[in-house]
């Protein structure tokens, strides 16, 4: 039996804050120099969005495991962990 990835998420909980603890520094940096743009494959949760005009970032749906911090091969991405008390919260693990 197969699991999708998005039947593995729907066991996660997320407490939202409301300022965002990612960051893109330079937006310039990831439409015109980035070519691989790898924040919006590597990402498990979908959290980068490539928009019209600029990447978005939706915090929401981080589970906190750094990948677009590490795949990122500017450094453009401003990673932090969400305040105490916000976050994601896995039910196994």
């Amino acid at each position: 039996m197969t699991v999708k990835i998005e039947d593995k998420l729907f066991l996660d909980r997320f407490k939202v804050d409301e300022e965002s603890h990612l960051r893109i520094i330079d937006g310039e940096i990831c439409l015109k120099k980035c070519l691989q743009q790898s924040c919006l494959y590597l990402c498990p949760g979908n959290v980068y969005r490539l928009e019209v005009d600029r990447i978005s970032v939706r915090h929401e749906g981080c589970l906190e495991c750094g990948s677009c911090r590490i795949a990122c091969p500017h450094l453009n991405i401003e990673w932090r962990f969400p305040k105490g008390g916000y976050g994601v919260s896995h039910k196994f693990g």
